[in-house]
């Protein structure tokens, strides 16, 4: 009989004060056909708590229930918010050697600087020491290790420090390489090369970033380092800040949370700009100021091709007790042959196409009439139009790797006709 943990306690670190406190317990049970349930309830004495909050408002409100869920093979989605995604699991899983691990082990093995302020354990008590930050991390050696990481096929030859470093950041989303390393004594995720990179990464998603700034989207500060003619995208963290107890996390929860979706193919009916602005009613304090911010995401991720919006790269956090849409992150052109475009998500009424049409024809759900939806348009094409190719150069990214990405800019089937109604 495996005597692997079937259930844990879950962790949250209080608004303003950054006290660890024990919310709740979660199980999680194979029911048979691959398929597992998982259950979480809150605990008495938190629920008895004044500054007690939800850690999912909408599927997990506080209150003396046990919740249950078949959806992301039993994990509730505000709980797989904090857990890793592709390239964390790789490094969790290669560590863990021949042993395959489950839901379970990735929640309960990632690194205390997982994205959010939950945290996860089998004891009834949180250890402050566990969910204490990272130490100081050099680059050079994290881009090593993550380079042997992605490479390596021979497990004996990764080291204990190798696995020791990249877990820090073993939570973090994406299949990218990345971890995590404190910076100018705040915390920093870096986004390592890929040894399948067509161009520069760092240095186009910088200047993507760069340019979503000067189209009015909000976005994290972030850097680019050079090293040994490698470049290494650091980008802050937005889900951490600092106060009078040191460093304070904020709650987080990704946009598949929000419109209880799934990541089965058969599930993505949910994906959909259009549904998540929806749910901001039930979601954010503002929720008005949140759909206009994520209309004018959306039209930016169609303009510069940014086919890799999925859910997960979309995300609301609560530094304190009320929740709103976080930063732009993970903008990445897709440069193709063909004139049109699909995003990731349904954005109008027409489904995914990424056409002028199209984005017009759910502006309603966003609080806009065609005729502000337009002119906002309009206004990020001209500044798209006239400032990507200088923007990028000043990021530094070469005329090489201009060429390359110039079709994912501005494509022509933004422009296709249809009814906007």
């Amino acid at each position: 009989m495996s005597s692997r943990p079937r259930e844990c306690f879950v962790y949250l670190q209080m608004p303003d004060s950054g006290e660890w406190v024990t919310c709740g317990k979660y199980a999680r049970d194979s029911v048979g056909n691959g398929r597992a349930i998982g259950r979480f309830v809150y605990g008495r004495s938190y629920r008895s708590r004044p500054d007690a909050v939800a850690l999912d408002p909408v599927h997990l409100p506080l209150s003396d229930r046990q919740y249950e869920t078949v959806q992301l093979d039993g994990v509730f989605g505000v709980l797989r918010d904090s857990a890793p995604d592709a390239w964390g699991r790789m490094v969790l899983q290669r560590r863990a050697g021949h042993t395959v691990l489950d839901e379970m082990d990735f929640l309960l093995r990632a690194g205390p600087e997982r994205a959010g302020a939950l945290s996860f354990g089998l004891t009834k008590t949180s250890d402050p020491v566990n969910e204490s930050g990272p130490p100081i991390q050099r680059l050079d050696e994290l881009l090593a290790a993550a380079e042997r990481m992605e490479s390596e096929t021979d497990l004996d030859q990764l080291t204990a420090d190798d696995f020791n470093l990249l877990a820090q950041g073993s939570s973090m989303g994406g299949a990218r390489p990345k971890s995590v390393l404190e910076h100018d004594n705040q915390l920093w995720i870096a986004k390592f090369p890929s040894k399948g990179d067509r161009w520069n990464n760092a240095r186009v998603e910088a200047g993507l970033l760069a340019l979503a700034a000067k189209c009015g989207i909000d976005v994290p500060v972030f850097e680019v380092h050079e090293l040994e003619n490698r470049s290494v995208l650091l980008v802050k963290r937005f889900d951490r800040s600092t106060g009078r107890h040191g460093q304070l996390r904020s709650r987080m929860a990704s946009a598949l949370t929000i419109v209880d979706g799934d990541e089965s193919p058969a599930e993505r009916k949910h994906w959909s700009y259009l549904l998540l602005a929806d749910e901001f009613g039930r979601w954010c304090h503002d929720p008005a100021n949140d759909r206009l911010k994520l209309f004018r995401r959306m039209v930016f991720n169609a303009l510069v091709s940014n086919i890799d919006d999925h859910p997960r790269n979309h995300a609301v956090i609560a530094p304190q007790t009320s929740w709103s849409l976080s930063p732009a992150y993970d903008i990445t052109p897709a440069p193709q042959p063909s004139s049109d475009r699909y995003l990731a998500m349904d954005c109008g009424l027409h489904g995914r196409i990424a056409s002028r049409a199209n984005l017009l024809s759910g502006c309603g759900r966003f609080g806009l009439n065609v005729q502000e939806a337009s002119q906002l348009i309009y206004q990020l094409q001209d500044t798209v139009a006239k400032t990507w190719r200088k923007t990028l150069q000043e990021n530094h990214v070469t005329a090489a790797d201009l060429n390359t990405i110039e079709s994912a800019f501005l494509p022509p089937g933004l422009e296709f006709e249809g009814s906007a109604t």
